[in-house]
């Protein structure tokens, strides 16, 4: 039971995986930091 679950780790939290995770983190922080006053172009249908 422990062994397939330190599998199934090592297979999600792989080297590549956790440096896309991390790239995706910071581009979300980016934008919403960023994005403080609203997009206009949301708004540009209404």
């Amino acid at each position: 039971m422990g062994q397939l679950f330190r599998k199934i780790m090592r297979l999600i939290f792989s080297r590549e995986n956790v440096f896309a995770v991390m790239l995706c983190l910071i581009i979300i922080l980016l934008i919403i930091v960023t994005a403080d006053t609203a997009p206009q172009w949301i708004y540009q249908g209404f």
